[in-house]
């Protein structure tokens, strides 16, 4: 995360196995929560606040945020595509995808 409403890069290549830390670096909260139709159907749901729904984490919003200068990861153990998005900014097009291979 670096400007205020995008992630960057917004889409990310990791091996299997691989955790990926998102740092926010811009001077607003934001979230990094997993779309539950964008993920594998094995994958594990990730979302910061450690929320196990979609559901959940956007109706506990304020849990999940990460302040500026705090850090979120997550580690893909299986292959696939990941969407996920900031649940404030959403609207601003502040999405991402993580492909794991």
């Amino acid at each position: 995360m670096s400007d205020n409403l995008t992630f960057e890069p917004s889409t990310a290549t990791v091996e299997t196995g691989e955790t990926v830390t998102w740092a926010n670096e811009s001077d607003i909260q934001h979230t990094v929560t997993a779309y539950e139709n964008e993920i594998p159907d094995e994958a594990e749901y990730f979302a910061s606040g450690g929320f196990e729904s979609e559901r959940a984490a956007r109706n506990r919003v304020t849990e999940g945020l990460i302040p500026p200068g705090e850090k979120y990861e997550h580690t893909f153990d299986l292959p696939g595509t990941y969407g996920y998005f900031c649940v404030p900014h959403e609207g601003s097009g502040m999405v991402g995808t993580v492909r794991v291979r």
